[in-house]
């Protein structure tokens, strides 16, 4: 069964990526000069990195710090180049001799940044991916805050004893964590002769580490990026309790920023509210989004999620109703399923996330899981004496509202919301493959399979059936 404190960790990890990504805004071709006194003509990018944490301690996660170091940062014009493919341009040279370790869950700065990596002069062109590469661990930097034993470079520092734990890593110290078109806000950064541009890097840390069998910490990178203004580019509002008016005591809520790919709402950002229930998605690159809010009283009482659709950055929700489950039980409802992995003919491990889907309009919905400090579940399938037989496999829990969600589509004036369907609520569960210590490489055909549609109700546990990846490498 997953862990609560897997998911924290999995958002610790995260963070860290951000903060590389901020330095990757780029270039356009091998001909490319980095560095600040390039000809007139060019574009300029400044670059930072944000992340709106909901793992870390103050928001009753596992981790006091993330800690990262960022080597290298590379852009390319096409979206298919491999890791040793032409093409890639360094965005940060001088990272190579004077890495930089950044704390994931430091505090960000009032405009919305934890870091800003400077400005790059950038020919004209549209770049389609990018890679971040993070330190060996044996690459210890120069005024190191990991106070690990052996010496590391990469680490958190968990919540409950201060203890400091080291951050595995494997291809991320070589052909870097990948950020593909998809994870780029609109596919693809364009610039143009004498433009400047923001690109802003966020790294979900909350959906990032691993915790192993044996208690270490790994890496599993997911992160997006875009261009960003500095100028009205957050989301904010505050959750109240839509009886009372007044924010949800205790407990804990979850706030994710999606945008549909393939029919299905993704999760670009997450958050956690504050102890009057506001919050603040910044900066916020360009475009259309959904917000998903969940939460769960001190007193254990369960809410339904609530998803304002169509809010586009510079907007404020104003206070978003959160609708209490009533009845006999108001507690969450919980699924408990198995991942199984395969390749063609023996067990295969793989990481995968689990998240947990509503159908709302024509769209399905990552419902974010508020005990658990994030939109989804990270886990690592392994030969475990419960696997069928010829597979790898994982069990996963999510805890989530048992009614139906509560929607409104955005409106300047007033947003109406309606509340859902009476009666049980409808869930799919998905589940998606990546390779093990690959950055982020998608794993098993298909990559993304899941459950038939299960009936949740508040307090109750639902049986899901297995999750059987095939295909895997």
């Amino acid at each position: 069964m997953v862990s609560h404190q897997r998911m924290l960790i999995a958002s610790a990890v995260v963070l860290g990526i951000l903060l590389a990504l901020a330095g990757c805004s780029g270039g356009g071709n091998n001909s490319v000069n980095n560095s600040s006194d390039q000809p007139n003509g060019n574009g300029t990018v400044m670059l930072t990195v944000s992340d709106p944490p909901t793992c870390g301690s103050s928001s009753n996660g596992p981790f006091l710090h993330v800690w990262v170091t960022i080597t290298d940062v590379k852009i390319n014009a096409s979206s298919s180049a491999g890791d040793s493919d032409s093409g890639w341009i360094d965005l940060t040279p001088n990272l190579k001799s004077t890495p930089q370790q950044v704390d994931l869950l430091g505090a960000a700065s009032n405009q919305c940044f934890l870091a800003t990596l400077g400005s790059v002069a950038l020919q004209p062109g549209t770049y389609q991916q990018m890679r971040v590469i993070l330190a060996d661990n044996t690459a210890v930097p120069a005024n190191n805050h990991c106070a690990t034993t052996p010496a590391s470079a990469n680490c958190v520092v968990l919540s409950a004893d201060g203890s400091s734990h080291v951050l595995n890593l494997s291809s991320e110290s070589k052909t870097g964590i990948k950020i593909p078109a998809g994870q780029l806000a609109g596919g693809q950064f364009t610039i143009a002769n004498g433009q400047t541009k923001d690109l802003d890097i966020d790294f979900d840390a909350c959906a990032s580490i691993i915790t192993e069998g044996n208690g270490s910490f790994r890496l599993k990178p997911t992160l997006h990026a875009g261009e960003v203004s500095t100028v009205s580019s957050s989301i904010s509002g505050k959750l109240v309790d839509n009886a009372t008016g007044q924010p949800i005591v205790g407990g804990k809520a979850i706030v994710a920023l999606e945008q549909p790919t393939a029919g299905i709402d993704r999760v670009i950002l997450q958050t956690t509210p504050d102890a009057l229930g506001n919050f603040v998605f910044c900066p916020v690159a360009a475009g259309t989004y959904d917000v998903v809010a969940v939460a769960v009283s001190g007193a254990g009482v369960s809410y339904a999620a609530t998803v304002t659709l169509n809010v586009v950055p510079g907007n404020a929700l104003g206070n978003v109703p959160m609708n209490a489950v009533t009845g006999a039980n108001t507690g969450e409802g919980s699924i408990i399923g198995m991942v199984t992995t395969a390749s063609l003919s023996a067990p295969i491990a793989a990481d995968i996330t689990v998240s947990a889907l509503q159908t709302v309009g024509n769209v399905q919905v990552t419902i974010p899981v508020a005990r658990q400090v994030s939109a989804t579940v990270i886990l690592a399938t392994a030969p475990l004496p419960a696997c069928p037989a010829n597979t790898d496999c994982g069990n996963y829990t999510v805890d989530l509202p048992g009614v139906s969600p509560t929607v409104g589509t955005f409106s300047s004036n007033n947003t109406s919301y309606a509340q859902g369907a009476v009666g049980p609520a409808a869930y799919l569960v998905e589940a998606q493959a990546f390779v093990p210590g690959s950055g982020g490489t998608t794993d098993c055909s298909p990559n993304a399979i899941t459950t038939p549609p299960q009936a949740v109700t508040p307090g109750n546990i639902t049986n899901a059936p297995p999750l059987a990846l095939t295909g895997c490498q």
